[in-house]
Formats: structure tokens, sequence, C-alpha cells
């Protein structure tokens, strides 16, 4: 890869994620994010079985956290994010909206945050939201939103099932394995979570 257009990309908010797919699906009532294990290295599979969607924040009556959240993009920088937001949920009482809205203004302003190179998904029982580099805190239309290398595959996949299936869980896996049989960096081993 030409690492100045790369850097060139990132500086614009146009970075060519590679190597996942992580989509969040919100239907009756029910919230789902899923995400795929690969982990890709320029050609190379480094990875089959990664995690790349967690649960955080405080616990549910079944000991899981209310909040899913999913990554794309570097590893090292995703955990970074991930603790960034539990703090944030933390300090603001578990309301999602308004720790990830905290969250993209450090991630936009701070200068160490701002050079994390990574998308998020995250949910609990009231919102699906995407996080951007750029300060962005997105709530997707139809309750439907994807990121990564395969995320256009599988919200295409989601969006066209969505009028025909009535459960979140298996518009996910549907469209997850979807975005696998097309997405060179997307594998069809799924990590799900719902709430």
């Amino acid at each position: 890869m030409d690492e100045s257009r790369y850097s060139h990309a990132s500086a614009h908010g146009l970075v060519p994620w590679h190597g996942t797919t992580i989509i969040g699906v919100r239907k009756n009532g029910k919230t789902v994010v899923a995400g795929d294990g690969q982990v890709s290295m320029g050609n190379t599979v480094m990875k089959p079985n990664a995690r790349k969607v967690r649960r955080l924040g405080a616990k549910d009556e079944n000991g899981n956290g209310k909040v899913i959240a999913g990554f794309a993009g570097a590893t090292a920088d995703a955990f970074t994010l991930f603790e960034r937001l539990e703090n944030k949920l933390e300090q603001y009482s578990g309301q999602l909206l308004r720790a990830a809205v905290e969250l993209a203004k450090d991630w936009r302003t701070d200068k160490y945050l701002r050079n994390l190179e990574a998308l998020m998904i995250v949910a609990d029982a009231e919102s699906l939201l995407v996080l951007t580099g750029n300060g962005d805190v997105l709530e997707p239309e139809a309750g439907i939103a994807a990121i990564g290398s395969g995320g256009n595959y599988a919200l295409s996949a989601a969006r066209a099932l969505d009028p025909y299936e009535q459960d979140a869980e298996k518009i996910a896996r549907r469209a997850m394995e979807v975005a696998a049989e097309v997405c060179v960096f997307t594998n069809d081993r799924i990590t799900l979570e719902t709430i």
C-alpha cells in the first residue's frame, strides 16, 4: 500500500478499513451486534477467531454488560476506545448516548486519541450508534448499521432482509454470512451479542 496515499486518506477520514465486518440491527425491541473473527495483515489471515464484539458497562441481572460494542480497525486502538467508553459509561451512570457523545468529543479533540484508527458500533436497549474519529455519533436509519471492509455487503443484505424477517438476530446472522461470502477480509466465525 502506498503509505503517502494512506496517510492522506486517513487525514481526511477516508481510512480504507480492511479486515472486519461489524453489523448492528435493532428490531422489535431487540438489539444485536455481530462481528466476524478474521484478523488480516495484508493478504495473510493472522487469526481466524478474534472477538471484535464485547459487552461493556454496568452488569445486568445475568452478569452481562448492558452495552455492546463492536470495532473495525486497529486492535490496540479499539481496546483504547473500549476502555475510554467504559470510563465514560461509568462517569455518566450508564447513559450510552451521553457517554458516546463525550467519547466522540474526546476522540476528535484529544491529540493522542485523534490518531486512533477505528470505527465503533455501540448499542444498549434503547440506542444503536456508530462512532467515528471525526467526532460523529450517528444513529442509523431503520435501525441497521454496518462498518468495516465487508460493512456495505452486510448492510445491503440486512436491508434486503428487513421487510421479510422480524428477528434481528436472524437478520444479523444472514447479513454476516453474505459479507463472509463476498469480502475476502471477513470470515464466517461470528460473535453475536444481543440485548
